[in-house]
């Protein structure tokens, strides 16, 4: 009997601890040696804080493109549900943010118009590989496509 309740008290830790996924709230610095950037430009940050909460990410990015520091701050629900937060150029972008089935892999989904009447599209995928915060990040647009790998130390 105390090893059925021992493994009923055990299995409700492990299903509550599931059903609150990954925490990756934190100052992250972006470990250059270990990141794959793309060769002719990157849109890598030097730095990421964010703050979850149970329903919402902050991301603060922090970056130097083509000589021009910049800090974008974006919040986002983690609820499935659609947000608008400030794009490129006073352009708004749209986003979706969705847990993966087993809590641990946070994919944002985003549109941003562009100046040709296009749309680019954002994937970003946030998980935890070992003690560093991995991101995978994709834009496609009518100029083309970038893909990059972000490794990211915890400060």
């Amino acid at each position: 009997m105390k090893k059925l309740i021992y493994l009923l008290v055990l299995s409700t830790l492990s299903m509550a601890t599931m059903a609150e996924g990954i925490d990756f709230s934190g100052t992250w610095k972006l470990n250059n040696e270990k990141s794959t950037l793309f060769e002719q430009f990157s849109l890598a940050p030097s730095q990421l804080i964010l703050i979850q909460t149970a329903d919402t990410l902050l991301v603060e990015k922090h970056g130097n493109f083509q000589g021009q520091d910049y800090v974008t701050k974006d919040k986002f629900s983690l609820d499935g549900k659609e947000c608008i937060n400030p794009g490129m150029m006073d352009s708004k972008k749209t986003s979706t943010a969705i847990w993966s089935e087993d809590r641990k892999i946070l994919t944002i989904s985003s549109k941003v118009p562009t100046q040709d009447g296009g749309e680019a599209t954002i994937k970003e995928v946030y998980q935890m590989e070992e003690s560093s915060l991995k991101l995978l990040f994709n834009a496609a647009s009518s100029m083309g496509e970038m893909s990059e790998t972000y490794l990211l130390d915890k400060q």
